[in-house]
């Protein structure tokens, strides 16, 4: 399992989904349609994705490599 992080290239919004989806090995459209589901749904899900936002950190780039 990779580490938790949001990812540079294939996010939509802010990433959250995209880095659980690749942190647990299972699909990132799978994860996106379970929060969108979730959202129907009563419950803190808009506060608990921002909260996310904040606490999971950014992938870092890859440094280029020196000429």
């Amino acid at each position: 399992m990779a580490e938790l992080r949001r990812p540079i290239n294939g996010k939509v919004i802010a990433g959250v989904c995209a880095g659980i989806a690749d942190r647990f090995g299972i699909g990132r459209n799978t994860v996106r349609v379970i929060a969108v589901v979730s959202c129907l749904l009563p419950g803190p899900q808009f506060l608990l994705y921002l909260i996310l936002w904040i606490a999971i950190p950014a992938e870092q780039p890859a440094p280029e490599p020196a000429r």
